[in-house]
């Protein structure tokens, strides 16, 4: 169960169109960039993806508008082509910045889903896990 004020799963599935392990990811990483930054959503962020520029991959960015509200329509996320998935937040108050990269051991389950099936049961087992289980964070300024 997630905490209150965090998007549920069906509401995502629902703005999304089908539930997938990307999209849980981009939720995850939001809505745990919100807290580590301790940043307003919506408007208090700037985020930048790399490695999301084509499906399955690019559904991590509706995850990530869901879960931090930085839209395109606000110019406040992008993404940008890289071999891997990267996520960079900035605090714009605080100019403080979070990095999330996915763990290797992640990368690999992802890369072996083969079926809408397993994706969906990969989705769902992430949505309960710790974020910092699955993404490595680094800080800076």
């Amino acid at each position: 169960m997630r905490g209150e004020g965090e998007i549920k799963l069906q509401e995502a599935v629902k703005f999304h169109g089908h539930l997938g392990p990307y999209l849980v990811l981009g939720l995850l990483a939001g809505q745990r960039a919100l807290k580590e930054l301790k940043c307003k959503k919506y408007f208090g962020l700037n985020v930048l993806a790399w490695g999301a520029t084509r499906k399955p991959r690019s559904c991590l960015i509706d995850g990530l508008q869901l879960s931090c509200g930085a839209t395109y329509g606000k110019g406040n996320i992008r993404k940008l082509a890289g071999p891997a998935i990267k996520i960079e937040f900035s605090n714009i108050s605080t100019r403080k910045k979070i990095v999330f990269n996915l763990n290797k051991d992640l990368v690999q389950e992802l890369n072996s889903v083969k079926t809408h099936k397993d994706s969906e049961l990969l989705a769902r087992r992430l949505y309960k896990v710790n974020p910092l289980k699955i993404f490595k964070l680094t800080t800076g300024e």
